[in-house]
This record gives structure tokens, sequence and C-alpha cells, in this order.
């Protein structure tokens, strides 16, 4: 890792438009927010959230908070992603506040864990409803498997030849995802005007009071919020990201939080909170139960939103990638740009690779839980990142600085996510730290170690030269930080 002799174009080479474009306008922003916030979540589970709150009012309410809390937070990322324009999100503003260790990190479990079982798990939720009109009973595992495959390899090809065409998919399965919602939406409010508004007779009855349960409700809607800083991952493929990135953001948040409440008013009117709590499949059980011999049209919408989600996933976490190898702290060869199609060709290849193997993993479900214990950690790594620049830089430029009283309060809420976890869960939790920790050693032998054996440098050199020709990739040019 960390080699910095990688060969790369100059002007004087090729044109010095090899690096990625800002090709990223508004509306994409918004597809890419929307389209990777609405994945299989909110038409699979939302049952989640319920079972935890105890009643209808108070999951609603849960709803709205999550809606809320994801905005602030959103808000304090548009004061780092125009502050700190790199793209990396979170591998960014914790590597400028805290150093690189703690950036490496990150990254480490990134790469190794959350993106690629991500990425597994909305492939074959895609697979998994693709293939349900097709089989009677239970769809063969291998068939899931395999159209998961396909599904991962597909995308990873269309975002490896145009960046448009990856962001034209991305607005075109947006567009179709929140029609599904919107179908949702119309039936559910028609027959909460038409029907016995059984659901909504006592809507607080039941509520918990629990601290634990509460949280474990926050999580759950959390969870079909997240996505909300992926833009921020491709900040420097934005037009004018001064004004687009918070635009995007300002934009996508309220419209997510107003569709999800609306859809789980609408599944409520149509469904009990204990049909809901039965079905595994909300979005299809509604569909069954409302819309007669059009039901086969959900799980296909279902299908197109995880397909979008995906693509979306996929587009953002190869930026991860490359600008983590561009650091030194991943090898250089991931660092490298196709000089036809300009897209980060090596960093798409190594994601679709990580991505497939998790797909043979036997218990991906279990990964993906302790990873998330320690995203959200990292999330409030950067939030307190941002206080520290405050602190520490206050003559940085900041073109949007939103008021103290944001981070500040998003950061309690992180303390009170990460708490509640470690007395309610703590083997999974310290899963997830363990995870972390293994990252220690690598960071030691791949970046700190600088007198590696000449025979390791001489054969990473060969491997980086040979990936260049197979992917006609080259550097790009960029001053070091």
């Amino acid at each position: 890792m960390g080699e910095k002799d990688t060969n790369s174009v100059s002007s004087s080479d090729a044109s010095d438009t090899v690096k990625l474009k800002k090709e990223l306008g508004l509306h994409n922003g918004v597809a890419i927010i929307v389209g990777v916030i609405i994945g299989g979540g909110i038409f699979i589970s939302p049952k989640g959230v319920l079972q935890e709150a105890g009643s209808v009012g108070l999951s609603l309410l849960i709803w709205v908070l999550c809606g809320l809390i994801s905005l602030i937070g959103a808000m304090c990322y548009a004061e780092l992603g125009t502050m700190i324009l790199k793209s990396g999100a979170d591998y960014a503003y914790i590597r400028a506040a805290f150093g690189n260790l703690p950036a490496f990190l990150y990254l480490w479990v990134a790469i190794v864990i959350i993106l690629p079982t991500g990425n597994a798990i909305t492939a074959l939720t895609f697979a998994e409803y693709i293939l349900e009109p097709l089989f009677p009973c239970e769809s063969p595992k291998y068939a899931i498997q395999l159209l998961a495959a396909l599904c991962i390899t597909l995308l990873t090809f269309i975002n490896c030849v145009n960046v448009k065409w990856a962001a034209r998919v991305q607005d075109i399965f947006t567009v179709t995802k929140i029609a599904a919602l919107i179908i949702i939406i119309i039936t559910g409010m028609v027959y909460l005007y038409t029907g016995d508004r059984e659901s909504y007779q006592e809507p607080f009855k039941g509520s918990t009071t629990e601290p634990g349960n509460f949280a474990l409700a926050f999580y759950s809607g959390l969870f079909s919020y997240a996505g909300w800083n992926y833009l921020n991952f491709v900040t420097e493929e934005i037009k004018d990201p001064y004004k687009n990135l918070p635009r995007a953001i300002g934009i996508s948040l309220p419209l997510v939080t107003i569709i999800y409440v609306l859809a789980n008013i609408a599944y409520f009117a149509v469904l009990t909170p204990v049909e809901m709590l039965k079905s595994d499949a909300i979005a299809v059980t509604f569909a069954d139960r409302t819309l007669g011999v059009m039901a086969w049209t959900m799980p296909v919408f279902v299908a197109c939103s995880t397909f979008g989600g995906l693509n979306g996933a996929i587009f953002t976490s190869a930026r991860l990638f490359f600008v983590g190898a561009r650091q030194g702290h991943l090898p250089g060869f991931l660092a490298t740009i196709n000089y036809k199609f300009f897209t980060p060709l090596p960093s798409l290849v190594f994601g679709c690779i990580m991505s497939l193997i998790m797909l043979c993993w036997s218990d991906i479900y279990a990964l993906i839980n302790y990873a998330s214990f320690v995203e959200s950690s990292f999330i409030g790594i950067s939030i307190a990142g941002m206080l520290y620049m405050r602190y520490k830089y206050p003559d940085w430029e900041r073109p949007i600085k939103v008021h103290i009283f944001f981070p500040c309060f998003f950061m309690v809420i992180c303390l009170f996510l990460f708490i509640m976890p470690l007395t309610a869960s703590p083997m999974e939790c310290f899963m997830g730290l363990l995870m972390v920790a293994t990252g220690i050693p690598v960071y030691i032998l791949g970046v700190m170690w600088e007198k590696k054996p000449e025979a390791f440098k001489v054969l990473t050199e060969k491997f980086t030269k040979f990936t260049q020709k197979l992917f006609l990739c080259v550097r790009e040019e960029l001053k070091e930080d």
C-alpha cells in the first residue's frame, strides 16, 4: 500500500482532463441521495419501528424525528463538504480533523465490511423480488445469488463505461421508486377516507417507555434513511458544489421524510398493526390487499428500487476507494482513472469483486449488523471533527456554516445511539469494534512501514503497471496535501 511512484500522466503526455469530471448537476445530486436512501427498506420492513415503538402514533412520530435528525446531519455534512472539497465523505473529514490512522480505520471497515455487504444485501433483495413471480414456492438459493451477481456486474460495467450513463440509470430508477410510493400513498389515502381507520382509533396505545426499545426503534428508522451522506462521496464530480451540494440535500431530505411518513400512514390505513408485524414484505402484503390483479407490480417496483439504490451505492463507494488510494492508504492502482471513460475503473472493479465475495458469505446479515454500529459511530466522529475544526481552524473558508446548535444536537443523538446498544447488544458492539481494531496492524504494515523489502516494492510496481495496461488507466495530476 501507499506506493507514490505509480505512473501518472502530465499535460505534456496527455490531456490535462484525465481526471474525474464534474458531470453531476443538481438533479443528479437529488437522484443520488433519494435513490440511495429509498432502497428496499420502506417497501419491505417498516415493522421494525412499529415493533420497538409499540404503537402506531409513536412509530409515525419516530419516522418524522428520524427524518429531522437525518436532515440535521446532512446540513452538517453540507458544511463539511463545502469546506473540504474532496470526495470520500467521512474518510476525508476524519483525516482532516484527526489524522491518518482514524481515517484509515474508517476506510478499512468500509471496504472490508460496510460497503460490500450493503451492496450484496441490496443485490440479493433485487434478485429475490425479481424471481418471486417465477417460483410458486421459495426461490432457489443459487438462482438468487447468480442473479444478484449479474446485477452487481452489470451496474459496475455501466459505471465503468460512462458517468452520465450511471447518473441516467439513477435518475430513471429514482423516478420509478417514487412512483411506486405515490401509488401506495394515494391508495392508502383512499382507504383512509373510506375505511374504518382501525389503526388510528387509539394511536398511542401500547407505546414503549423503555429507553432501549426507543433507541432500537430509532435504529430501525435511521437505517431506512441511511445514505443521506452519500453525495459527499462524490464532491469532486459535482458541478458548482458550493451551491448544488447543499441544495440537493435541502431538497432530498424533506422530500424523503414526507414520502416515508405518508407511506407509513398509508400502510396503517390498509393494514392493522398486527398484520404489519406478521408481514416480512409489507409493500407486497399491501398490494395483495389493495391492487387486485395488479398486485404483481409491487415486487417489480421493489426490484427497481433496490436496483437504483445499488447503482448509487456502487457509484459512490468506488470514489471512496479512489480517494483512499490517492492518499496512499490503499494500493496505488486504485487511484488511477481510465483515460477513455474518465472513470475510476480499477476501484469500480475492486468494489465489484468485494461485493461478489460477500454474496458467498454464509452469514452476511450478521456482518452488516456488526458494522452498522461502527458506521454510525464514525458518522459521530465526523461531526465531532467538524466541531474540532471550528475550534482549531476558525479561519478556514466555510461557504456554508450551520448554527452550532445543529452539530451539538446531532452529537447528543450519536452518543445516545452509541451508548444504548452497548448495554442492549454488547456482543454485536464488541464484534464491530474488533473489526475496527483489525485495521491497526494493517495500517502499521501497509502504510507506516516505509522500508519494505525491495522485492515487495518491485512486485507491487509490476502489478500496478499491469493493471494500468489492463484497464487503460493513468493517475490524475493532483497536488499532494
